[in-house]
């Protein structure tokens, strides 16, 4: 049986440095606590946020639009879905056209409760903004637009 290679330490301290998945990780881990605990006391979490508003649109829209926009896959959006369906905020239904298409909407208390929500995150989003300073929101927006 062969001796595996034993890696440096440097290297594992370089990569710990330089990994552009790690610190993207990292902090999308700080953002996303940041903005849990700012919408905690209306009991909702950043992704139902973002969810929320995903479906915040003048039509219902369809499963993979949303599933694209939140890049989730089908499943995970689906159980995303069932909690903030079972309080209420939003109803699944079958597209009239195509039986098959499921098509998603807000009820009158999910857009009351994104109407509360959005104050919290364009209070919190200010502060983060204001955090990396001048210009760096838009540069930082674009240069992670350019990876995704």
């Amino acid at each position: 049986m062969s001796k595996p290679l034993v890696i440096p330490f440097e290297t594992t301290l370089h990569v710990r440095d330089t990994c552009l998945c790690l610190h993207v990780q990292r902090a999308a881990r700080a953002l996303a606590r940041k903005f849990d605990e700012a919408l905690r006391p209306l009991d909702l979490t950043n992704g139902q946020f973002s969810l929320l508003m995903a479906l915040n649109r003048p039509e219902p829209p369809g499963m993979g639009p949303v599933a694209h926009l939140l890049a989730m896959d089908r499943t995970t959006l689906t159980a995303a879905l069932k909690p903030l369906e079972k309080r209420g905020l939003l109803q699944t239904m079958t597209d009239a056209k195509d039986r098959r298409l499921r098509r998603m909407k807000l009820t009158p208390a999910g857009h009351a409760l994104l109407s509360r929500a959005l104050p919290i995150w364009v209070k919190t989003h200010a502060e983060v903004d204001d955090a990396l300073g001048e210009g760096r929101p838009d540069r930082l927006r674009s240069d992670l637009l350019a990876l995704a």
